[in-house]
């Protein structure tokens, strides 16, 4: 679908299709711009896994992952350990890599023929960052199938629950990353950005360490650090709530209560910025 064609069949969207005809014709279409690099995809899951492997298996004989109080986590592998951050990042990296689309369309004047057609401002961010996360969402999914090589038994209704946590982190990533992209002139800055607070968020998550044997100031910085809820919960999900592995020190219920409220959070900041549109990034 050529630039000129989007560009007339999202404006002629009527305004009585409202919010949930946007967003869908803006999620579809970044679904086929995905679906056309299949590549893409492959290295979204491949890197990780090997990036998992030689990690995990480089550190499983000198690491040994600990509980709150400092003690070893029974039966608990550093591969198995690992294994959520890895699945983490496989969404951080496919938000980042979705939302560069949103710079690439304002300079196209896609973004600006959207934003001056007659449909909620809304749709676009909905559409938009639907979109991002069903991106993120595949690849995530699709390493959460190597669980039981990591050591997790995971049954019907731990494997649901584990895949609506995966879509709210990367739900709430992805609406990060737009907010972010909304107000940038280019991709490297974009990645800058983003490699300068994501990559730091995700090392300081208790995806590569616990923070029990870190400095104090290093375990302020997870305990106020968004994503080491998303990471735990998922930890905890995939290990049944097993007692000895929440990391920030909260029950499974408080890291899905603040996983779901910095998805909130993330959706807000999105639709209050594309609200306030500037001229120098929309033209």
């Amino acid at each position: 679908m050529s630039s000129q064609t989007e560009l007339a069949a999202t404006a002629s969207l009527p305004s009585s299709g409202g919010l949930l005809l946007s967003a869908a014709t803006l999620w579809e279409r970044e679904m086929v711009r995905f679906l056309r690099q299949p590549s893409r995809l492959i290295a979204l899951v491949a890197a990780p896994l090997l990036f998992w492997v030689f990690i995990g298996s480089g550190l499983g004989g000198s690491f040994q992952p600990q509980d709150s109080s400092g003690g070893a986590i029974a039966g608990g592998g550093y591969l198995q350990y690992f294994f959520p951050g890895t699945v983490v990042m496989i969404v951080l990296f496919a938000s980042i890599f979705s939302n560069m689309s949103t710079i690439e369309d304002r300079r196209e004047g896609f973004l600006l023929s959207v934003l001056v057609a007659p449909i909620p401002r809304a749709g676009l961010v909905l559409g938009k960052i639907l979109g991002g996360t069903t991106q993120a969402l595949v690849p995530g999914l699709l390493f959460l199938l190597l669980a039981p090589l990591a050591g997790f038994h995971i049954q019907l209704g731990q494997a649901a629950l584990a895949a609506l946590v995966l879509f709210l982190i990367a739900f709430s990533l992805t609406s990060l990353g737009f907010s972010i992209a909304w107000w940038m002139d280019s991709v490297q800055g974009f990645h800058a950005v983003l490699n300068l607070v994501l990559m730091p968020a995700w090392v300081l998550s208790g995806a590569l360490f616990p923070p029990s044997g870190a400095s104090f100031w290093i375990r302020a910085i997870m305990r106020a650090n968004p994503m080491t809820y998303q990471v735990e919960a998922l930890r905890g999900v995939l290990l049944n709530n097993a007692p000895g592995v929440q990391v920030a020190g909260f029950p499974l219920a408080r890291s899905l209560e603040l996983t779901v409220l910095f998805a909130l959070i993330t959706i807000t900041a999105a639709l209050i910025w594309s609200g306030r549109p500037s001229v120098k990034h929309l033209t």
